[in-house]
């Protein structure tokens, strides 16, 4: 088993046919062509060529918005995608600030859209050792229920700060409060490219690092954590390195915590696969 192997999972090959979707001169997003017939329906929104393209009416980011949420309510009425979030994510083809539209959060994987996440690796010094707390999800959840988890990890909603973002995920996850969460400190960004059930995933995890207190404990308060646990850090590595216990992108986060504390060195087998595979620019590779 290896480290790398999680980096691969989430950066396979891309072996079937993905349409592009564009607007305002953009490549906004992939779509699987099955998908694409559903937005046929949709005439008024999208045009179709060789691709699939916004309308060119459609001007203004709160009316492109407006449409996109019609289209959204009508698959998910049609069951194309799953129920409504009513969670806005950014349409863009670079970082959030550039986002030309909102879409609900159910339908971003669908369109192949770049979505942004938000880890937070808590962690315990005792002496020179390390522990970090880990969190076991839900049975119920939807996605990798019962999978293990970081210990605070969250989707990013557009017009929310990442700051203010965080510290919502931070005390409805670990029920931690404001002023700790706020010694979160940031430490870089991880990206991959997955093709997964729903469809093309370009996403981008904002990730944070947090020494804390060894009489804070975390309690989930929102349902989606069934259990945490306070590790030791060999024992975390030994579980990534072999075996498929987290959910996939967590794997990932985890990694470059070990690279970023010098527990996982350029001795380890794979090293600079590792940390160039941890960060690959956002998108389709060889997409339009």
């Amino acid at each position: 088993m290896s480290y790398l192997r999680h980096i691969q999972a989430c950066n396979l090959p891309v072996e079937e046919t993905f349409l592009p979707w564009t607007g305002r001169g953009l490549t906004l997003g992939w779509v699987r062509p099955a998908f694409a017939e559903h937005l046929r329906d949709y005439p008024r929104v999208f045009a179709f060529d060789t691709g699939i393209a916004l309308q060119p009416r459609l001007q203004g980011f709160d009316e492109l918005s407006d449409a996109l949420a019609e289209v959204a309510s009508g698959l998910a009425r049609d069951a194309v995608i799953p129920p409504l979030i009513d969670e806005p994510y950014p349409v863009t083809p670079a970082g959030r600030e550039a986002a030309i539209a909102v879409i609900d959060r159910a339908a971003a994987a669908f369109f192949g859209l770049r979505s942004f996440g938000q880890h937070l690796n808590g962690y315990v010094r005792d002496g020179d050792a390390l522990h970090m707390w880990i969190g076991r999800r839900a049975r119920d959840r939807l996605i990798f229920p019962g999978a293990l988890d970081n210990m605070v990890a969250g989707g990013l909603p557009y017009g929310v700060s990442l700051a203010e973002n965080l510290v919502k995920e931070c005390q409805e996850e670990a029920g931690m409060p404001e002023q700790l969460a706020a010694q979160a400190r940031p430490v870089g960004a991880l990206s991959y490219n997955r093709v997964a059930e729903r469809g093309f995933r370009p996403d981008v995890l904002y990730c944070y690092d947090i020494e804390l207190p060894d009489n804070f404990v975390p309690k989930n308060t929102d349902g989606e954590v069934e259990e945490f646990m306070l590790l030791p850090i060999r024992r975390v590595m030994e579980i990534v390195h072999d075996s498929d216990q987290f959910k996939l992108n967590c794997n990932l986060v985890i990694v470059d915590f070990l690279v970023r504390h010098g527990l996982l060195g350029p001795e380890e087998d794979d090293y600079l696969e590792i940390v160039t595979g941890l960060r690959r620019v956002p998108g389709l590779p060889g997409g339009a």
